[in-house]
């Protein structure tokens, strides 16, 4: 099955890291999702809630961005970086 690397990085440390399937995030122009192969793409996140779904079928994880951010994808690496993320944990009842 086709996957995704995904960093999640807030200003002063590596929140997150992990193989993904599907990544959506909120952005100043909608929504975004983001699959494996998607084309290159840079966006300016608005705040809300990233989630992610993991290859291991671990649950969702979330973060929830805070303070300005962006997300940018280019060859199955998704790098998101934001100034502020409050929360980052997975949801076990997505399983």
């Amino acid at each position: 099955m086709a996957h995704m690397n995904v960093d999640v990085v807030s200003a002063d440390r590596k929140i997150w890291s992990g193989e993904a399937r599907l990544v959506s995030a909120p952005s100043a122009g909608g929504s975004i999702g983001l699959l494996a192969g998607h084309s290159p793409l840079l966006a300016v996140l608005s705040p809300g809630d990233v989630r992610i779904t993991p290859v291991d079928g671990g649950g969702v994880v979330t973060a929830t961005i805070v303070a300005d951010g962006f997300i940018s994808m280019d060859d199955n690496q998704v790098t998101i970086v934001a100034d502020t993320i409050d929360v980052v944990h997975a949801d076990a009842a997505s399983r």
